[in-house]
């Protein structure tokens, strides 16, 4: 497992997260919250294009390997090479893979092992965490 950074490329004090980001953005990324499922827009969003952090626009996800996961989450089955983090969540009595922004280290979802061919991870991400660009 690729290990999160304890220093990234982009680092802000809360303050300086909170003036870019929405509270539930904030929650989210910079406090390892969850979204309701089943709120976000982008889980419905199969436009072609690019799905960036929310926090520092850097390239995450693209279109071609989302799917509909059927848990009202956002879902991929491939990050972009390097776009991504991966720590350990031990909360809510369960250990599970977090994902992150490899260059803010925004909290984006988890990662499972319960994804489609050809990789068979499903990329479980929070819809604030992202933003889409379509091509």
């Amino acid at each position: 497992m690729t290990t999160s950074k304890s220093e990234f490329e982009i680092n802000k004090t809360p303050e300086e997260w909170r003036e870019i980001l929405t509270p539930e953005q904030y929650k989210v990324m910079r406090e390892h919250g969850t979204e309701l499922a089943c709120t976000s827009p982008l889980d419905k969003q199969y436009t072609e294009g690019t799905y960036v952090c929310a926090a520092c626009e850097q390239p995450l996800f693209t279109s071609e390997t989302k799917f509909n996961s059927g848990t009202g989450w956002p879902s991929f089955f491939k990050p972009i090479e390097g776009a991504i983090g991966k720590s350990v969540d031990k909360s809510f009595f369960m250990t599970r893979t977090e994902v992150h922004c490899s260059r803010c280290g925004g909290h984006l979802g988890h990662e499972f092992d319960d994804g489609p061919e050809p990789t068979g991870k499903r990329y479980c991400m929070n819809g604030v965490s992202l933003k889409f660009i379509p091509d």
